[in-house]
């Protein structure tokens, strides 16, 4: 105690020097760890030594471990007592073991690593295509399929299909899509090996006609008679089995509709593809693959595939709307914009098809249909913008483009075909401003086209949803603007087609062709849009600014041809505006009972107007003449015109060796000089007729006479009868012209 006090006096009285060099103990551990010092050092220094009495220091720390919880359990019983008792009633094995089990495996060597680690195989693994793979890189030993498997195949299935035959026919077809593919990878690591073209149609043909059959039927056995509802593959027992068999199948098709390039082929494939949707739903990831590929053939495939494509794709998105309709939609909108960016007379069926079959797809949901279209429009709406704000070429060719013009037509189409719609209507007005700020942009003559295809778009709009839309102004500003009577600069040999064209050159505006068609366009849809109103009660009052112009454009109009259409038009818009008036002085209510007025316009438009019965004869024919320019074809070639045949040169010339044969008919001098004085004098009748005939018809030139049968020097000279008369009977200058002649 002395010596501690005297160490804690010294230990208070150390520089910073003094205390660095004695050490860092402090004095409360020297003085609480003097007595246990003592006891620790024996059992350290036996601690350290391997040959201790308690033997090796591994045994007997695993064997302290099961004793120590051995009396925990035992503590246990006493705290816990209901516990322990639940362990006694459900679990043994956790109280009764002793000191030695766990000690004859622990006391072991511990285990080292060896040096070279060997690859696990995963022969007997299987993925998630149910694809079993051997090690990486090696090859795999694959058997040849053949008919007679195929066959073998075939008759198995129809008579008990079970689950290993199936597998076997998936690895089979896997195997030719592979081969088809040209994926060699794919090919060594199949099971089957696919060679003969032969045996590749027999597979397939059989997995198209007959395998989904058998498949139904091994899941389901019978379907019950009388039974429209789908039922889905995973509530079958044995779907468990088939599972991923059935996965890699619904793979391989969609590759083997990617690698088909056969339409008949590729045909009857998508009709197995739109009866095998139910499987498809059950796998998100085959099914996100399969809908990928149905918008790639619904865009560009051929008129039948994109039918059975599209067909498919309803199908699943009428199944499974939440999941699968907004990215289709989507998918699909951007193939359509991406697919219309040329317009051509071929192309304007396939845009035709894109923007009906769209508009059924969007539907089928409105409150989607309404998400998509605000988006889209609203797109348009700040392109449009910008053109109207920066005034530059850039801007202006965002917006007078075929993309945004077919655009601006396919949400009019969709609202127009969806109406009545409270989700989708208040997206009318927005939508036919940016139509009318499309019309405005550029006001020239050169974009006239634009302004039809505009027109038509707010007039279906307006006609459809029954929303009144000022059109008839845009229509009838041409009328002004253009001089109909102005001597055309220069002919044109074909006709311009408004229906594929967005901007006219200034070529095209000094051409004929261009007033016939401007004026044949103005007249289609003044007639179309005034049809559109011809049963309301307004029609008179609606009419009025058009009878006015067109009255004005017949006083001042000179070209019969323009003022006759457009007097038939008007007698029309008259005779129906009077029709209106008539009818309208019979009616007993008042203009702000609403309801019986549209009573009044439905019952005056089923049954008829003078405008609509013209109408609907007129489109019948509108309708034909549309179809041949689109085909290709020019309007008067149905007409039963004459045909004028044309002669051919050589049948030509062989006519007049025959006919002027006795006239030339050279065999010798003496019968030259005969033929040539009894029928080349000017008195011989058969000498001047032939000369006339001659004259008249010019049938006969120097090449012909040159080759006659025997080549004699007038001959070669290539000189008409007439002339040789005349030089025989010349002076002799005349004779050495023609000798001059036979030189050259």
């Amino acid at each position: 105690m002395a010596a501690a006090r005297s160490r804690k006096r010294r230990l208070a009285e150390l520089t910073v020097d003094e205390f660095l060099a004695s050490g860092f103990d402090s004095e409360s551990e020297s003085e609480s760890e003097g007595a246990p010092e003592a006891e620790t050092q024996p059992a350290r220094g036996a601690a350290r030594s391997p040959d201790g009495p308690s033997g090796p220091p591994s045994a007997s720390r695993h064997k302290g471990y099961a004793s120590e919880h051995k009396d925990q359990l035992s503590r246990l019983k006493l705290r816990d007592p209901e516990f322990y008792k639940f362990l006694q009633e459900n679990d043994q094995s956790l109280l009764n073991f002793s000191d030695s089990d766990s000690s004859e495996d622990e006391g072991q060597q511990p285990h080292s690593l060896p040096e070279m680690l060997e690859e696990a195989s995963e022969e007997g693994d299987e993925d998630e295509d149910g694809v079993s793979r051997g090690l990486k890189g090696k090859k795999r030993d694959s058997a040849p399929v053949t008919l007679a498997m195929v066959e073998r195949w075939k008759h198995a299935s129809k008579q008990h299909l079970t689950p290993r035959l199936f597998h076997e026919i998936v690895q089979a077809l896997r195997a030719a899509v592979a081969t088809a593919q040209g994926d060699q990878e794919g090919v060594e690591a199949s099971k089957f090996q696919v060679t003969d073209s032969a045996v590749f149609n027999a597979l397939v043909s059989f997995c198209i006609r007959d395998l989904l059959g058998c498949l139904q039927k091994l899941l389901f056995g019978k379907a019950p008679k009388g039974s429209s509802r789908v039922q889905q593959p995973s509530s079958s027992p044995l779907w468990g089995k088939l599972r991923l068999d059935v996965k890699a199948y619904l793979g391989s098709v969609i590759q083997l509709v990617a690698c088909v390039a056969e339409t008949t082929v590729a045909a009857a494939l998508l009709q197995h593809v739109g009866n095998s949707v139910p499987y498809f739903l059950t796998f998100p990831r085959q099914c996100r693959m399969l809908l990928k590929r149905m918008v790639t053939l619904w865009s560009t495939g051929e008129e039948t595939l994109r039918v059975l494509a599209f067909l498919v794709l309803t199908r699943v998105c009428r199944h499974k709307k939440d999941t699968f309709l907004s990215p289709v939609l989507k998918q699909m909108y951007i193939t359509y914009v991406r697919n219309c960016k040329f317009t051509s007379p071929s192309a304007l069926p396939l845009i035709g098809f894109m923007q009906r079959t769209l508009t059924e797809l969007l539907a089928l949901d409105t409150g989607a249909a309404y998400q998509h279209a605000f988006l889209y429009i609203r797109q348009l709406a700040v392109h449009l913008r910008n053109a109207m704000t920066t005034r530059r070429k850039e801007t202006y060719q965002s917006v007078y483009n075929w993309q945004f013009v077919h655009c601006l037509r396919l949400w009019c189409h969709v609202l127009s075909t969806v109406c009545p719609s409270e989700a989708l209507q208040p997206l009318i007005y927005p939508l036919s401003q940016v139509v009318i700020g499309c019309i405005k942009l550029v006001p020239t003559a050169r974009y006239y086209p634009l302004r039809m295809h505009c027109v038509r778009a707010l007039t279906l709009l307006s006609e459809r949803t029954g929303v009144f839309i000022p059109v008839l102004p845009f229509i009838l500003e041409v009328f002004q603007q253009v001089d109909f009577n102005r001597r055309p600069g220069r002919m044109s040999s074909k006709p311009i087609n408004f229906a594929v064209v967005l901007k006219l050159s200034k070529v095209n505006l000094q051409e004929k062709a261009y007033r016939d068609g401007l004026l044949e366009q103005l007249y289609d849809l003044t007639l179309e849009y005034l049809h559109s109103q011809a049963h309301t009660i307004a029609f008179p009052e609606l009419a009025l600014p058009a009878v006015l112009q067109l009255k004005s454009f017949l006083r001042e109009c000179k070209v019969a041809n323009y003022c006759r259409q457009m007097r038939q038009l008007l007698e029309k818009v008259q005779e129906n505006a009077d029709h209106i008036c008539s009818r309208r002085q019979k009616a007993s209510f008042g203009v702000s009972s609403q309801q019986a007025v549209d009573a009044w316009e439905k019952q005056t438009r089923e049954e008829g107007t003078p405008l609509t019965k013209y109408y609907s004869q007129w489109r019948k024919l509108r309708d034909r003449e549309i179809q041949l320019e689109i085909s290709g074809k020019e309007r008067l070639e149905d007409l039963d015109f004459p045909e004028i045949k044309r002669q051919k040169l050589g049948d030509k010339k062989d006519e007049d060796r025959v006919e002027f044969k006795d006239l030339f008919d050279l065999d010798s001098d003496e019968d030259d000089t005969m033929d040539f004085s009894e029928r080349g004098t000017p008195g011989s009748s058969g000498a001047q007729q032939r000369a006339e005939d001659e004259d008249e018809d010019g049938s006969s030139s120097s090449g012909e006479v040159s080759h006659l049968e025997d080549g004699g020097p007038d001959a070669e000279a290539g000189l008409v009868p007439l002339e040789l008369w005349l030089l025989a009977q010349g002076p002799e200058d005349e004779l050495q012209d023609l000798q001059l002649s036979e030189e050259d």
